[in-house]
Order: structure tokens, then sequence, then C-alpha cells
């Protein structure tokens, strides 16, 4: 069922403490983003915190207001983007001459600095598209009507 946007409006806590927090959990995906390759978390974590945090707005200032913020066509593009990233990592390892994602191949000079990039890089990818996917079927649920 669709909450209208008037009822959401009157609810001034829910909306002032989700603005507050809705920037933290943004930070806290960009931390267990970057934070990935060195300890627990990485792309499909951080993907699903980044999505959580809009799904949280779409409830909050409902479906229409989440579309203006994030729009259909960029979720379409990100999640291209976010395979794009991943497969280029592994084309780009092939065309310097290792194997499919072998990341020490990404710097000739430092195999450890190419294999850092490498994890960056695809858990980037991976995050990205996690939460375009996540947003996706956000987007494919919310917008449904009650029967």
């Amino acid at each position: 069922m669709k909450i209208p946007a008037m009822r959401m409006r009157e609810k001034l806590v829910v909306r002032v403490v989700s603005r507050f927090f809705i920037p933290f959990i943004l930070l806290f995906g960009l931390y267990v983003q970057f934070h990935g390759d060195y300890g627990p978390g990485g792309g499909f974590q951080a993907g699903v915190i980044f999505a959580a945090a809009f799904f949280l707005y779409g409830l909050v200032y409902g479906l229409d207001d989440l579309q203006r913020v994030v729009p259909w066509r960029f979720v379409e593009v990100s999640l291209a983007l976010g395979v794009l990233i991943y497969a280029g990592v592994g084309v780009a390892s092939l065309l310097l001459g290792g194997n499919y994602l072998d990341y020490k191949v990404l710097d000739p000079h430092d195999a450890k600095h190419g294999l850092h990039l490498g994890i960056l890089l695809v858990e980037l990818g991976v995050g990205v598209t996690v939460s375009a996917s996540m947003l996706a079927i956000f987007y494919a649920f919310a917008g449904r009507r009650a029967a």
C-alpha cells in the first residue's frame, strides 16, 4: 500500500531524524566500500548500505521525491556502468598479458600496488551494481498499486 505524501509530512520527527541520518548512512557506505580490501566489507555490503539510505529517503519523503533525487535513467546507467567497471578490470588484465582479473599485471612496476588497484576497482564495480540493482527492485515494488 502506497503511503500518501500528506501523511508522511505530518511525521516531523521521522523526517528530521531521517534527514540527519541519511548522510551518515552514505558516509558509512563509503567507509565500507573503501575499507573492504583491508577488512570486512566491500562492494556488496557497501552497495546495500547505499541503497538502504535511499530506501529510507523514499519511505519518508515518497517515491516521487526519491525518483527526482535518483532518476530511473541514472539507475539504468549505474547498472551497466558497474558491470563495465568489473569486466573492464578483467579485460585490462588480459590486454596487459595476464589472466582475466589477474590484478598483478595492472601495475608492471609493483605487483602489490596492482593487486590493491584491481581489488579496489572490482569492489567499486560490485558496489555500483548492487546499489543500482537494489534501487531498481525498490522502484519496481514501491511503484506497484495494492490490488
